[in-house]
């Protein structure tokens, strides 16, 4: 299999500040630990700068203007007391969401099988007017309405992995039949989002929350019982991941106790519905996960994944 790894330097400068959570030091992590020699098969391309109308297809073009606007030429803006900018976040969040683009584009075309996108900021907390939760643009969202309108295809699902709920995702997607949007997450934490009984409106929502202290056993459950068969119901033409390590024992956001292993087999199993019933094709994007060795040790784990696929 081959597997693009898409990133730029750019979505270094985003700085919401020295002790932030959401820090660049996340992103050397990754691409320290994915420029070993296991990973010396990636098919490796700087990500592109996403065109405003193409994030707009999601957000509104009033809304990406808003944003952009708010960038500021020195020190930050906060956007929420939780998200921030800086000079840099601008060519940052217009890679992040330009990635998942071309990730889309290289998966449907046939270039790659899989892809994924390690950069920031991250995006599933974005609502289509609402900035927060450390995200601009919900890229993944963006990645997904791209599918529809280059590729003519219109079943896409979302399985989301991170250890917060993307209530950005599920309220895009929430009122459309052919999006299927299907998360493991702690509840109650933040945002408040994703009790079970959040379906959407045509039953295309799959929450599995996860109590505190949860740990390997509960994820595999929640995975095996609720939401791998929903995905198999749901014959995907496209399976996009928003892959975010914070569940991992060792992060300090939160209260899972997944570790780098779950990762993987959760990317395998997630890699197998695609092989069902759409050739294979997914694309990853990275979300959260904040403390570093954990961060690095689990993105490997789901890149490797990736690569056996």
């Amino acid at each position: 299999m081959t597997t693009l790894f898409l990133t730029h330097t750019a979505c270094l400068g985003h700085d919401p500040g020295r002790s932030h959570p959401e820090r660049p030091d996340r992103l050397k992590a990754i691409l320290d630990r994915l420029a070993t020699p296991p990973f010396g098969r990636l098919e490796r391309k700087d990500a592109p700068l996403a065109d405003k109308g193409e994030i707009a297809r999601i957000h509104g073009a009033d809304f990406v203007d808003q944003v952009l606007a708010a960038i500021p030429t020195a020190g930050r803006n906060y956007l929420d007391p939780d998200t921030a900018v800086s000079p840099g976040s601008k060519e940052a969040a217009l890679r992040a969401a330009g990635a998942c683009i071309a990730a889309v584009d290289a998966v449907m075309t046939g270039a790659v099988d899989n892809a994924f996108c390690a950069v920031r900021p991250p995006g599933h907390h974005a609502e289509a007017r609402r900035a927060m939760g450390f995200c601009l643009f919900n890229n993944v969202a963006v990645g997904a309405i791209h599918a529809r309108a280059a590729h003519g295809i219109r079943r896409v699902a979302v399985m989301d992995f991170d250890v917060h709920h993307g209530n950005g995702t599920q309220a895009l997607f929430w009122s459309d039949a052919e999006f299927c949007y299907a998360s493991t997450h702690q509840f109650p934490h933040y945002p408040g989002t994703g009790a079970r009984h959040e379906t959407g409106a045509h039953g295309n929502v799959v929450n599995a929350p996860l109590p505190a202290g949860s740990g390997s056993a509960e994820f595999h459950i929640a995975m095996t019982d609720r939401v791998l068969p929903a995905l198999d119901a749901f014959k995907p033409e496209l399976v996009m991941i928003s892959a975010g390590f914070d569940a991992h024992a060792a992060d300090p956001l939160a209260d899972l106790y997944l570790d780098d292993e779950d990762f993987g087999w959760a990317t395998a199993e997630l890699v197998n519905v695609a092989k069902r019933h759409c050739g294979g094709r997914v694309v990853s994007t990275l979300e959260g996960g904040y403390d570093l060795a954990a961060l690095a040790d689990s993105a490997a784990a789901h890149v490797a994944a990736l690569m056996a696929a």
